[in-house]
Order: structure tokens, then C-alpha cells, then sequence
């Protein structure tokens, strides 16, 4: 016999197999289980988890359930059997107040971002990403309703310094920005409306991505000057940024971490082919790149009551319908 070694007897092996094989997860404390579900998501929640038990039903509709509502790579909207902007409603609703965070990646829209912004004033993150049905008046009137936002990201979208002015004296409590556009070389495309828009209402900002903006050295010097407390500052292809001298020294010695306009991009989430063709300032309107183009249609697609009350595809527990 070897010395040191626990020898399990195959008999015990068999009877661990089957104890584990019918082990009843009904009986996990109730907290254990609400982990679980929270770690699959909305989506799962809502079409399938929800409806395989009473348990599991009266957990899923703990508000507390839903302070957190991630619904991003999802794959072809097209392809989808159900309306994620609808489902959204009900999952923020779900919330009753409690929502902190919530991504609206792909199918964000005006209505979904008001009705987010009614229920939801304590929300304090807030991802949009390539949703072109979000208007620089439906994200101001969202903005007005939402005093504790500390992090807020607007990436692909086409929104202008009016709306960043709203943003940043609606919330004076944003710490973290992120603004980013398709990388543009053509040297005519350049403008500081959004750094002056940043830096005049901004100035509690630690942390600051401009990836492909199109500001100048006098924008990112406005930015330092009206964000004393910046930390972190991404500005990779920013191409009319040019540091240098005094401006570099400035940089390095305020900015702890500071991503120049030519630094890789291999840690960036997104599409980095740097756009260089064309001819004027129209060929891609302010955000869109060539990851996405939505359809005429897709305005018509998404477009909904704010009014939670109206039939959003659920029976009047939030079960899916067949």
C-alpha cells in the first residue's frame, strides 16, 4: 500500500456519480441560486430560467435581481425571435429603481433610453454603443433625469457638443467618459467642438477616452485645463493631435496613464482600420463607422410606448408568449 494516498474505493466513486447526478439543486440556500441566475443574463432570465420552477420564478422577479441589465453580443438582430428594445422595458421595470447599470449596445433608441431614464434616477453606468436611433434630443432629455451617472459611454453614435454640454451639467457626478469614433487620417476633418464641449462641463473626470476624435492640440490643452482630476487619457488615433514640447510635458506629467494617437489598438474591443478615403466631411456622418449600417426601416422596427403598461409580448408575470 502507498503511503500518503487516499484511495477512494470504485464503489464510493459510483456513489458520488449518482449523489451528484441527482442532487437537487432546489435545495442550494437562496442566495446561491440568485448568483447563478444573475451570471446568465437578461436574456436567459427572462425566456427560459424564469419558467423552470416557482423558486426560480420568484427570484427572478426580485428587484435586486436586476440592478445590473447586460444585454450586448447578442449576435443578428435580425435573426432574433423577440424585441430586445421590449424586453429591455421589462427588465428595467423588473428593477423598480434599484437599475445601477445597464448596456443598450446595438438597439438602443430614444424611447428605450427616456423610459430607462424615468425609472432608473439612482443609475450610475450607462454603454451606448452603435445605436443610431439615439438622437442628441432623446440622450439631453435622458441626461436631465440621471444626477448620479459616474460612468457613460457613447461609442459609434452620432451625437454632437449639444448634447455633450447637457451630459456633463446634468451630471456633475461623471467620472468616466468614453466618446469614440472610426479613426479618420484626412487632415481637413478637424474640429474641438466636443473637447470644448468636455472640458468646459466635465470637471470631475478621472478617466477620458477620445479614441478617433477629431480634436486638435488646442482642444486636448482645454481638456486639461477644465479636467484637473484626469487620470487616464486615451486619445489613440486621434490624428490632429500632435504632442510635443510643452504639451507632451504636460500630458505625461498629469496624465498617469496616457494612450498616444499612434499607440496600438490591439486592446481595443472595437474595429480599428483607420478611415482615409474620400472627400468631404459627409462621406460618414459624426460616430458611424463601417461596422454597422442600419436599414431606413430600422427607426420603424424598434419604435415603441415608453408607457410600460402597454402589451410588450409578456403575460403579467413578464413570461414570454409562445
Amino acid at each position: 500500500m502507498e503511503t500518503g494516498r487516499i484511495v477512494t474505493p470504485k464503489s464510493s466513486k459510483r456513489n458520488m456519480t449518482t449523489a451528484a447526478e441527482t442532487r437537487n439543486w432546489l435545495e442550494l440556500p437562496l442566495d446561491v441560486t440568485a448568483s447563478i441566475l444573475s451570471r446568465i443574463g437578461a436574456i436567459e432570465i427572462l425566456n427560459s430560467a424564469q419558467n423552470v420552477c416557482s423558486l426560480w420564478r420568484n427570484i427572478c422577479k426580485d428587484p435586486l435581481m436586476w440592478r445590473s441589465i447586460d444585454m450586448h453580443n447578442l449576435g443578428d438582430l435580425w435573426d432574433m425571435d423577440y424585441d430586445l428594445a421590449k424586453m429591455c422595458v421589462h427588465a428595467v421595470d423588473r428593477s423598480c429603481g434599484h437599475l445601477l447599470d445597464i448596456n443598450v449596445e446595438y438597439f438602443g433608441t430614444d424611447a428605450l433610453l427616456l423610459h430607462i431614464s424615468e425609472r432608473s434616477v439612482h443609475l450610475k453606468r450607462l454603454r451606448i454603443v452603435s445605436c443610431y436611433n439615439i438622437s442628441d434630443e432623446g440622450l439631453s432629455e435622458a441626461a436631465l433625469k440621471l444626477p448620479f451617472l459616474e460612468e457613460l459611454e457613447i461609442s459609434y453614435c452620432s451625437i454632437s457638443k449639444d448634447a455633450l454640454e447637457t451630459i456633463g451639467r446634468s451630471c456633475p457626478l461623471l467620472k468616466s467618459f468614453k466618446f469614440n469614433v472610426q479613426g479618420c487620417r484626412r487632415f481637413h476633418l478637424e474640429s474641438d467642438d466636443e473637447a470644448l464641449a468636455i472640458a468646459q462641463t466635465m470637471p470631475e473626470l478621472r478617466h477620458l477616452q477620445l479614441f478617433g476624435n477629431k480634436l486638435t492640440n488646442d482642444g486636448l490643452l482645454a481638456i486639461l485645463n477644465g479636467c484637473p482630476h484626469l487620470e487616464y487619457l486615451d486619445l489613440r488615433q486621434c490624428f490632429n493631435v500632435s504632442l510635443g514640447g510643452n504639451l507632451e510635458k504636460r500630458c505625461v506629467e498629469r496624465i498617469k496613464n496616457l494612450r498616444r494617437p499612434n499607440d496600438s489598438t490591439h486592446d481595443y474591443e472595437f474595429y480599428t482600420e483607420v478611415h482615409d478615403t474620400g472627400s468631404s466631411d459627409e462621406d460618414y456622418p459624426s460616430g458611424i463607422s463601417d461596422i454597422d449600417f442600419m436599414s431606413d426601416d430600422y427607426d420603424d422596427y424598434f419604435e415603441f410606448s415608453g408607457d410600460s403598461d402597454y402589451d410588450f409580448g409578456y403575460d403579467y408575470d413578464g413570461v414570454l408568449f409562445d
